[in-house]
């Protein structure tokens, strides 16, 4: 008598990398929240540098008769911005490849289009927070204006969603340079530092030295901070920016290139584990 064997159970699909993605945004908000001190300086940094820059000049003005404190809220949220996205990110993904997280997430085979996309979710959903944390502390305790109408409300949306996706990939990118954890965290904030006052957020972007807006003009931060003063100023303000306007079509270029660029540099150099030597 011929013995039939059970059909073997059909195998499970492997998820998807945009199912892994969707989880991955989760996962990441929640190691994101983990690290107190990361939290604590991406939240409180532009709310801080508001209060003090706000208790100190408060009372000057920038071209065009713009209020400081009006002029320094599109400068401190580009900021704040680049925080979550850039400094946030490089130096998490350097520590996660340092201590072997990144090994085990590739042992796991998680594609590296989907841990970029739970990066690039978690940077959208903690800018949003940080964004809803600065703007009604600028509204209510210094009277900033907020964006005058729908279609300046659309514009700081594109310019922050950009920015933060420029940021995402560049933050990406240079987690992957040479050396610890640490080194790479340093190196990170200082050039994020220095980058701050080549790009105008302290000072207006027309008080610069020229040589120092042409080289600020190369990086993202430049833009997105111009692309967040014609949100919040008066379209007269337009008149004494460097190029005598807003110029959106140009900002959107370069925020955009910076996305396609770093995600080349992205595709190019990211590594799971810690290079040896």
């Amino acid at each position: 008598m011929t013995t039939v064997l059970p059909a073997p159970a059909p195998r499970t699909a492997p998820p998807s990398a945009a199912r892994i993605a969707v989880r991955r945004v989760g996962l990441e908000l929640k190691l994101f929240f983990r690290e107190r001190q990361q939290v604590v300086f991406s939240f409180a940094y532009p709310v801080i540098m508001l209060v003090i820059f706000a208790a100190v000049l408060g009372g000057d003005e920038r071209p065009g008769d713009v209020p400081f404190t009006q002029y320094f809220l599109a400068g401190i949220a580009a900021t704040g911005i680049m925080l979550t996205s850039f400094q946030a990110l490089g130096t998490a993904i350097a520590t996660e490849r340092e201590n072997g997280q990144l090994e085990r997430l590739q042992v796991l085979g998680t594609p590296p289009v989907a841990y970029f996309a739970g990066k690039a979710g978690q940077v959208l959903v903690t800018t949003a927070a940080q964004l809803a944390l600065l703007l009604p502390l600028a509204r209510y305790g210094y009277d900033v204006p907020m964006p005058a109408d729908l279609d300046h409300w659309l514009t700081f949306a594109w310019v922050a969603v950009l920015g933060a996706l420029a940021g995402t990939v560049l933050g990406v990118a240079v987690s992957a340079l040479p050396g610890s954890a640490a080194s790479v965290t340093t190196g990170i904030s200082a050039f994020a530092i220095v980058l701050q006052f080549f790009s105008g957020v302290f000072f207006g972007f027309t008080e610069l030295p020229s040589w120092m807006q042409q080289a600020a003009a190369i990086f993202p931060l430049k833009w997105l901070t111009q692309g967040m003063r014609s949100a919040f100023l008066p379209e007269e303000a337009a008149a004494f920016e460097v190029a005598g306007g807003w110029e959106h079509g140009r900002t959107a270029l370069v925020l955009a290139a910076w996305v396609i660029i770093g995600a080349v540099v992205c595709v190019r150099t990211f590594r799971w584990r810690r290079s040896e030597g």
